[in-house]
């Protein structure tokens, strides 16, 4: 199971420490936070415990209605759960009784900027699913064309750099080059990015690393892409290849999401690039609901409903 610290939730949203600074290397499990409200009157039955808890302006607004003795024992009552650790939204001050409280458990109580208490849970549900995702790293070619996050595969030397060069100077971009960490965020959403060591850098036999960014601009260049093709890059074979009007679907399985699979054979004075860009649009156009293939059939007069 992927963790991250308090710690690192602290450095990426520039957060303040109001308590429990001895205790930031608490480990964060789960993807998304809780804005506890039901806790606070005394139903426990469905509290994640395991979550981030956030407070905001409503949830403190309540509070602070309460008597000393009721704030008290709710707040008590929430923190005896031990959650990694508590977030006060939109600079509100903080508790008595939840610094208090915080202090004693050895629990990390912080507090943001004046973003609204729903926009930091966006950005924050938004990052731990990212961080936490179970992730792989394949070895591959990552680019974008045009808007579409397609995997590049084959054995080494057979091309993918090459091609992914091609499709760069054709206005596509760069993801990720050599290795690929793919990270599950869904059943069935799968993002491709780089390890950072590449990071804008494309390895081209006979000539050695390059920086698109520096050769073609930034917009050569993208971090990160959801993944919808799986291209394999193989050596033609005679006789191998036919012109049916529609394949078989196949598919690759990466952490149980399946990603559409195409092959495509090379050759010399074979527009791979073009091909490609052909299987992206395709696939876009699939989605929308368009076959050529049925289009096709309906012009012959061909009747599949049988």
């Amino acid at each position: 199971m992927k963790t991250i610290t308090v710690k690192e939730l602290i450095n990426r949203f520039s957060l303040e420490v109001l308590a429990g600074e001895d205790h930031l290397d608490r480990k964060i499990t789960t993807n998304r936070a809780h804005r506890p409200g039901l806790e606070f009157v005394g139903y426990f039955d469905f509290f994640p415990t395991e979550l981030v808890q956030v407070l905001g302006v409503k949830e403190l607004t309540f509070l602070k209605k309460l008597s000393d003795e009721e704030q008290k024992l709710r707040i008590g009552n929430i923190v005896n759960y031990h959650p990694p650790c508590f977030i006060i939204t939109a600079q509100q001050d903080s508790l008595n009784y939840l610094t208090e409280y915080c202090v004693q458990e050895g629990i990390p109580l912080l507090r943001t900027d004046d973003d609204p208490t729903s926009e930091f849970i966006r950005k924050l549900d938004a990052y731990l699913l990212k961080a936490l995702a179970p992730e792989m790293a394949i070895h591959g070619v990552c680019v974008n064309v045009s808007g579409i996050g397609v995997l590049l595969r084959g054995k080494s030397g057979i091309g993918k750099s090459e091609t992914a060069h091609t499709l760069i100077r054709r206005g596509h971009r760069l993801v990720a080059d050599d290795i690929v960490t793919l990270k599950k965020l869904g059943p069935q959403t799968l993002l491709g990015t780089h390890d950072n060591h590449t990071r804008e850098l494309l390895a081209l036999r006979s000539i050695g690393l390059v920086n698109v960014v520096r050769l073609y601009g930034r917009e050569a260049f993208q971090d990160q892409s959801r993944i919808v093709l799986d291209i394999e890059l193989t050596k033609w074979q005679e006789d191998s290849l036919n012109n049916e009007l529609e394949h078989e679907p196949k598919f690759t399985d990466y952490m149980g999401v399946k990603i559409p699979h195409i092959e495509i054979q090379l050759q010399p004075g074979r527009d791979v690039a073009g091909l490609i860009e052909a299987a992206a649009t395709n696939w876009y156009l699939q989605r929308e609901g368009y076959s050529a293939a049925e289009e096709f059939s309906k012009r012959l007069g061909i009747d599949h409903s049988y």
